[in-house]
């Protein structure tokens, strides 16, 4: 393809990848983080010449190219030996680009430099499929000034993936670029279908590794072990915290940040989030952001992947919901009762079919269809407040490389409350080698063997080539900065007297510190003036805040991330089975307020209480059952901060 270098290869067929990169001290709270954290990029044309230039391929017999590099794309011109009037392949946006480095070949004869970029574009049936491309820089004699071309071209990119402001009229070194970004991963191994851990491992570790992002990874063990975990986190040494899983998982880390007497700065700390489950609502609606079509499985992780490869974040809304007991817990997603929550719940046994439960559960639910007595109240938004600015997220990260591949795993269960990190932190359990094994990562070379670098840059016939770090580290020091112990379990500290404690009966764990909800009375107290009530039969309430309820289901299509408002939507009873049916698929669009159906209810607001008068049901908050019961809830509007990477019109 145009003669450079480009190997696409099956996920599940390469091996995993460590990345090492030479760290600086980070400053020393979430609040001094997000001080330091770069500004916005200035606008530029999408079609303004950066950089230009003509380099050669790898291996180097092959053609030369015309390089242009602009705000949104690298644009690839074949010149010799014949060049093309229509290039194939000879655009890559930027938003199919993870990262870059900076390659020297091992032959000591060879004074060029090489660059390389790791691209992910759509395949002929529109699946995404990694292809890289490496570029001879040779235009003068001496290595040195090949090398300087070469780390220009790659600072360059990696600013621009980052959204790093360029200098006007300075000199483009590698010390413009902070340190990588140090990011906690959470995964669950049996998300969705149990592909959880094989996905991680095929798929994003090799990613983030190619965006220079470092990380530390942790496999759950069971129910809330992350809200545990993240309890017990020195959160001044993580950039962000992302959860490889559904959206239970980030359910209960942003509870468990919640659990610390530190709430209101760790409750900030940027999380994201990699769906590997079965309901991946969030990850829908950070799709959408992006600026990219709708998608399931796969191709929705690996969008969201070269989302957070890019950097960038949100502030994230969060509703604190008041249950009958009396406690509390934070919600990101959605509270539900009536046909969704029962939907949800019932579909559980189904979980093996991974999204394809939601579409079964419908089935029977509609075959089964009840109506629920009910009192909603709410407080109507006075007028859509104006969106917080947007802040950025992970520092962004050096394009210098050091590559670590791993011979492939054998498909043998792992065990679980394992990490792969490529950072030195300390760990209550043994670090990660391949399933079985206690044994540490070892650190190889960049050609130890591996297939996918036999296929990137083994030569086939030239010398293989070797990493050429853009900053590498000073004598002596450290791989990494050494970092706290993970541990598990809330740390020591007095009760609360502020809010109650959680109630034993409680089915999904409930916080007992965060933000006052100045707006909601007691439960069960009268509510103030300027509510709106109405009782009516349901079939169902839902209370959303973003505009996803699944990863193809928009259910709010006006909702953002950081409106301010909770979006209430309900279906009173008295809808017929195909009428409701109806609305699920056109909420596959977000068209299903266009429909004019009379059942069909919404209304935004700030806070809203729920009194179910029917004695049996099921509530949900973000997909996780409570106890059955009034229930009251305010939005706190930028609460959290989300990694959600550039918008779509930047991406």
């Amino acid at each position: 393809m145009n003669g450079c270098l480009e190997a696409e290869e099956q996920r599940d067929q390469r091996p995993d990848q460590e990345l090492t990169w030479s760290h600086r001290p980070g400053p020393g709270s979430t609040l001094d983080r997000a001080k330091a954290m770069a500004p916005p990029a200035p606008l530029l044309a999408a079609s303004t010449p950066l950089l230009h230039g003509e380099f050669g391929s790898y291996p180097a017999r092959g053609p030369r190219f015309a390089l242009t590099l602009t705000p949104q794309a690298l644009h690839i011109q074949r010149l010799r030996p014949k060049p093309e009037a229509r290039p194939r392949g000879g655009l890559v946006p930027l938003a199919e680009v993870s990262g870059c480095c900076t390659l020297r070949s091992r032959s000591p004869l060879d004074s060029a430099a090489y660059f390389c970029i790791y691209t992910y574009p759509r395949g002929r049936r529109g699946a995404r499929r990694r292809v890289t491309r490496t570029f001879r820089a040779d235009g003068a004699a001496a290595y040195e000034e090949n090398r300087a071309e070469a780390q220009r071209w790659a600072t360059t990119l990696m600013c621009l993936l980052r959204g790093l402001p360029l200098p006007g009229d300075g000199e483009i070194t590698p010390e413009l670029l902070p340190r990588p970004p140090r990011l906690l991963l959470l995964v669950n191994p049996f998300g969705g279908r149990g592909l959880a851990w094989q996905w991680c491992k095929n798929h994003v570790l090799p990613m983030i590794s190619e965006a220079g992002l470092s990380f530390n990874l942790i496999q759950t063990e069971r129910q809330n072990h992350a809200r545990e975990l993240v309890q017990g986190l020195s959160l001044s040494e993580w950039d962000g915290i992302v959860t490889v899983s559904g959206d239970g998982l980030l359910y209960e880390v942003l509870n468990g940040l919640l659990d610390r007497p530190d709430w209101e700065e760790a409750v900030k700390t940027p999380v994201g989030i990699l769906p590997c489950g079965s309901g991946n609502a969030l990850a829908g609606a950070v799709n959408q952001h992006g600026g990219f079509a709708p998608a399931l499985g796969l191709d929705l992780l690996l969008n969201c992947s070269l989302l957070l490869c890019r950097g960038g974040s949100r502030p994230l809304d969060l509703l604190s919901v008041t249950l009958a007991s009396g406690s509390r817990c934070l919600s990101f997603l959605s509270v539900a009762w009536g046909f969704v929550s029962d939907v949800d719940i019932q579909s559980e046994r189904f979980r093996a079919l991974g999204s394809a439960r939601f579409t079964l559960g419908t089935v029977l639910g509609l075959a089964t269809l009840h109506t629920y007595r009910g009192r909603l109240s709410y407080l109507p938004a006075t007028g859509e407040p104006a969106s917080p600015t947007p802040t950025h997220g992970l520092p962004r990260a050096k394009s210098e490389l050091t590559l670590a591949p791993e011979p492939a795993l054998p498909m043998a269960h792992s065990p679980l409350h394992r990490s792969v990190s490529d950072l030195p932190l300390p760990l209550p359990q043994p670090a990660l080698a391949s399933p079985g094994s206690p044994e540490p990562l070892p650190i190889l070379s960049l050609n130890g063997g591996g297939p996918e670098l036999a296929g990137d840059w083994g030569g086939a016939g030239d010398a293989p080539l070797s990493p050429d770090p853009l900053l590498p580290s000073p004598p002596g020091s450290p791989r990494a900065a050494v970092l706290s112990p993970v541990t598990e379990g809330p740390p020591e500290i007095p009760a609360p007297s502020g809010l109650p404690h959680p109630c034993p009966d409680s089915l999904a764990a409930a916080s007992t510190w965060g933000p006052p909800d100045h707006l909601l009375p007691p439960l069960g107290a009268p509510l103030p003036p300027g509510w709106v009530t109405m009782e009516e039969d349901f079939v169902l309430l839902l209370a959303i805040s973003p505009s996803h309820l699944g990863a193809d289901m928009v259910a709010a299509p006006h909702a953002r991330f950081d409106d301010g408002l909770v979006h209430l939507c309900w279906v009173r009873g008295g809808i017929s089975r195909a009428t409701l049916l109806r609305i699920f698929l056109a909420m596959e669009r977000g068209s299903h307020f266009g429909l004019g159906c009379p059942q069909l209810g919404y209304a935004a607001a700030r806070a809203f209480r729920l009194e179910p008068l029917t004695p049996r049901g099921v509530l949900t908050v973000d997909g996780e059952q409570v106890e059955y019961g009034p229930v009251q809830a305010q939005m706190h509007p930028g609460l959290g901060t989300l990694l959600t990477g550039p918008p779509g019109g930047e991406s």
